[in-house]
C-alpha cells in the first residue's frame, strides 16, 4: 500500500487502514472473514487485484476490529460498532462519500452501512455475498447455526494457520504450495484459533434481510456459480430484494475475489462505477525465460569516496562490460536500475555463465558484483519484462553475495547435465513472494 498503513481512532479503538491510488473515486474495501494489510499485501494474486482496483480509484482498505492489525475485542462485535469502523476510516482519510466493495462476510457490513448512511454511500458492489448467514424456513440453502458450530469446532479450528482452508476460499490455486503457505500464514497473522472463533460468532449472528429494500445506491452483485463457501442462491436472493441492482454470475468456484478469473470481476467493477472499462495496457506477451538481476556491491560508498563524474565513468566501463558478455550468452537487456542490469534469457545455462563472466570482468575494474537468476513465465510489454518471475528474480539478487551467482531451484532444475556446479544455501524467504524458496550458488 503506497502511503503505508495508519491507524484511525474508533472509539477507543486503532483501527489499521491503507490507501492506495488516485483515482476520481474513493472505492472502500470492506474484507470478509479475516485479513491482515501487510501480510495480505506479499499475495501477488492480492496485490495485483489492488492494482486494478487502484488504477481508476483510490481504493482505502482496513483490518475489521479484532483481526490483522486493528486492536483486538474481548467480545462479538456488532455491526453498529463495526459500521463505526468504517466511519472512522472514511474520516481518518478524507473520504466524504464512497464506493463500497463488501467481500464475503465484509457484504453484509457493506449493506448496513449503505442502507444506514446513504449520504455517505456512492455504490455498493458486493462480491462472494449474503444477506443472512445461517439457515431459515425462507433461507433454506444456508446451513444450520449448529451444522456451522460443529464445522468451526471439528475442522476449522483444528486446522487454522495449516493452510487448508485455501481448498475452499481459493480451490482454483489450492495446489500452489506457496500459495497454501501463505495462506496458513496469513490466518496465523490474522487471527488466533479464539479471536477466528469470536469472529465467527459475529458471522454466525448476521441478518440484514430487513436492510435490503433501504439501499439506496446503484448496487452490483457479483457472484460466482461454483462458489464453495457461500452459495450462489445467496447472491440471486441480494438481487432480488435490492431494487435495481445489476447481478451478473460467474463462472468458477472461487469465493475469494482475487482467485480465478479477476479481470472478469473487477472489469465489471470498473464499468460499473466509472461508466466505462479504462483501456487495458497494450496486449501483452507471456513468455518462458530466464531472469538474470545483476548488481554492484558497495557502490554507494565506492560513489562517495570517487565523486560523481569518475564514478559515473566507471559505472559507464561496467555497463560495457555487461553487454558485451549479454551479447556473447545471447542475453536481451532489458533495462539498467541505478547500478544495476536486468537481462532475459532463452535459456538458464547462458543466463547463469553470463552473469559469472560479469562478475569476473567487474573484478578487473576494482568493483564486485552479484546476480540472481529465476526462470519462469513473464510478461513482456513495449520492450519491458514484468510478472512474479521478475521479482523473484530481483529478490533472489538481493539475497547474494558479493562475487555470488544465486538461483532458484527451478533454474538449477533446469540445468541439469550443463555440467555447472551449485552448492545450497538454504531456505530463504523472499521479501513479497509467497513462501519459502531454497537457493542455489553457483560455483563451478
Amino acid at each position: 500500500m503506497n502511503e503505508g498503513i495508519q491507524y484511525a481512532k474508533s472509539g477507543d479503538l486503532n483501527i489499521a487502514y491503507a490507501s492506495m491510488g488516485a483515482g476520481a473515486i474513493d472505492v472502500v474495501l470492506v474484507p470478509g472473514f479475516v485479513s491482515h494489510l501487510e501480510f495480505s499485501f506479499e499475495n501477488p494474486y492480492i496485490r495485483a487485484v489492488s492494482e486494478r482496483l487502484a488504477r481508476f480509484a483510490r481504493l482505502i482498505t482496513f483490518d475489521k476490529r479484532g483481526t490483522g492489525m486493528s486492536d483486538p475485542v474481548d467480545g462479538v462485535a456488532t455491526l453498529e460498532e463495526r459500521m463505526d469502523d468504517i466511519r472512522a476510516v472514511m474520516d481518518a482519510t478524507g473520504s466524504e462519500r464512497a464506493a463500497l466493495l463488501g467481500v464475503s462476510e465484509g457484504g453484509t457490513l457493506a449493506i448496513m452501512f449503505a442502507a444506514t448512511y446513504p449520504e455517505r454511500t456512492r455504490a455498493l458492489v458486493l462480491a462472494g455475498a449474503m444477506a443472512r448467514s445461517t439457515w431459515a424456513p425462507d433461507y433454506p440453502w444456508a446451513a444450520t447455526r449448529e451444522a456451522y458450530l460443529e464445522s468451526i469446532q471439528e475442522f476449522m479450528a483444528p486446522t487454522w494457520g495449516t493452510g487448508e482452508n485455501v481448498e475452499y476460499f481459493a480451490p482454483s490455486l489450492a495446489g500452489d504450495e506457496a500459495i497454501r503457505r501463505w495462506w496458513g500464514k496469513m490466518e496465523r497473522f490474522a487471527a488466533s484459533p479464539s479471536m477466528m472463533t469470536k469472529v465467527f460468532e459475529t458471522f454466525l449472528a448476521t441478518d440484514v434481510r430487513d436492510a435490503l429494500p433501504l439501499v439506496q445506491a446503484p448496487t452490483l452483485i457479483l457472484h460466482r456459480t461454483g462458489d464453495r463457501v457461500v452459495n450462489v442462491r445467496a447472491g440471486r436472493y441480494l438481487a432480488e430484494h435490492i431494487k435495481g441492482s445489476k447481478y451478473v454470475e460467474l463462472p468458477g468456484s472461487d469465493h475469494a475475489l482475487w482467485a480465478g478469473d479477476t479481470e472478469a470481476a473487477l472489469g465489471l467493477v470498473e464499468e460499473f462505477l466509472t461508466g466505462a472499462r479504462s483501456a487495458l495496457p497494450e496486449e501483452v506477451d507471456r513468455v518462458l525465460a530466464t531472469v538474470m538481476f545483476v548488481d554492484l556491491v558497495g557502490s554507494t560508498e565506492r560513489a562517495a569516496a570517487m565523486g560523481d563524474r569518475a564514478w559515473r565513468a566507471l559505472l559507464e566501463r561496467y555497463y560495457a562490460v555487461a553487454r558485451e558478455e549479454l551479447a556473447r550468452f545471447r542475453g536481451r537487456e532489458v533495462k539498467t536500475i541505478g547500478d544495476g542490469v536486468l537481462a532475459t534469457f532463452d535459456g538458464p545455462a547462458r543466463g547463469i555463465r553470463a552473469a559469472r563472466a560479469i562478475e569476473a570482468r567487474v573484478k578487473e575494474l576494482g568493483l564486485e558484483a552479484r546476480a540472481g537468476l529465476h526462470t519462469g513465465e513473464c510478461e513482456v510489454m513495449d520492450g519491458d519484462v514484468g510478472g512474479i518471475a521478475v521479482h523473484i528474480g530481483s529478490r533472489v539478487c538481493s539475497a547474494a553475495g558479493a562475487n555470488e551467482v544465486l538461483v532458484s531451484s527451478t533454474v538449477k532444475d533446469l540445468v541439469a547435465g550443463s555440467g555447472i556446479e551449485f552448492s545450497e544455501k538454504g531456505p530463504r524467504e523472499l521479501k513479497g513472494v509467497p513462501g519459502t524458496w531454497t537457493l542455489f550458488a553457483a560455483t563451478g
